[in-house]
C-alpha cells in the first residue's frame, strides 16, 4: 500500500545535495540543523501529546524544512486526515484531503535497508515522486512492521507519547483503505526544542 499524498511541490522540486559542515543552510535552502544536537518536535493534539526526535543524519534537507515549518506555525490547526489502524496516522496537509503541501519539496532518499516499524515518523509522497521526496505531509507508523519499501524520507522516531499515537491510531475504520478518520484529530500546537 502506497502512502499517496500530494506534497504540493508544483514545479519547485529541489534536489538533495551534501552540504559542508560550515554551511549554515541545507541544500533545501532552510537553516541547517546541527547533527550533533537532538531536535525534538512535540505535537499537542486534541487527543493528547506525543513527541519525536528528528533524524538529521539521514534526512538533513527534510528535517531542516520540517523544523522551519514548525517554527512558522505551519502545522498548528492541521488534522491527521488519514488514519489506518495497524498501519499509519498521517497529517501535515494544509488542505486536509491528502493533496496539500508547503509549496515546495525536498529530497532525502532513505538508506536502502530502511524499515518502517512502529514509532518511525516519515514523509508521505505520491507514487510518481522520486524516493525521499518530502513536502509537509508525514506519517507515524502504528504497526509492528508495515512492509513499506524504502521510498519515504525518514523524519524521526517517536520519543514520548507512543500511547497517544496508539490511541489516535484506533480512530480510523480498519475496513476503509482511504483511512478517513472516525473522529477529528487536530494538531493544536507543534513546537521544536533542541538539546
Amino acid at each position: 500500500m502506497l502512502l499517496a499524498a500530494g506534497c504540493g511541490g508544483g514545479g519547485d522540486e529541489e534536489s538533495a545535495t551534501t552540504t559542508s559542515t560550515t554551511t549554515t543552510t541545507s541544500a533545501s535552502g532552510r537553516p541547517a540543523l546541527d547533527p550533533g544536537k537532538t531536535y525534538t518536535v512535540t505535537l499537542k493534539t486534541n487527543h493528547g501529546t506525543f513527541a519525536f526526535d528528528l533524524d538529521v543524519k539521514n534526512s538533513p534537507n527534510t528535517t531542516a524544512s520540517f523544523a522551519a515549518l514548525v517554527r512558522k506555525g505551519f502545522f498548528d490547526g492541521l488534522t491527521f486526515h488519514r488514519i489506518v489502524p495497524g498501519f499509519v496516522i498521517q497529517g501535515g496537509d494544509p488542505k486536509g484531503d491528502g493533496t496539500g503541501g508547503p509549496g515546495y519539496t525536498t529530497v532525502d532518499p532513505p538508506p536502502s535497508d530502511t524499515k518502517y516499524t512502529k514509532g518511525v515518523v516519515a514523509m508521505a509522497k505520491t507514487a510518481a515522486e522520486p524516493p525521499g521526496t518530502a513536502g509537509s505531509q508525514f506519517f507515524v507508523v502504528t504497526g509492528a512492521d508495515v512492509g513499506l519499501p524504502p521510498d519515504y524520507a525518514l523524519l524521526g522516531d517517536v520519543s514520548s507519547g507512543m500511547d497517544v499515537v496508539d490511541k489516535i491510531g484506533t480512530l480510523g475504520d480498519p475496513n476503509d483503505p482511504n483511512g478517513v478518520p472516525t473522529k477529528r484529530v487536530v494538531i493544536e500546537k507543534a513546537t521544536i526544542g533542541e538539546s
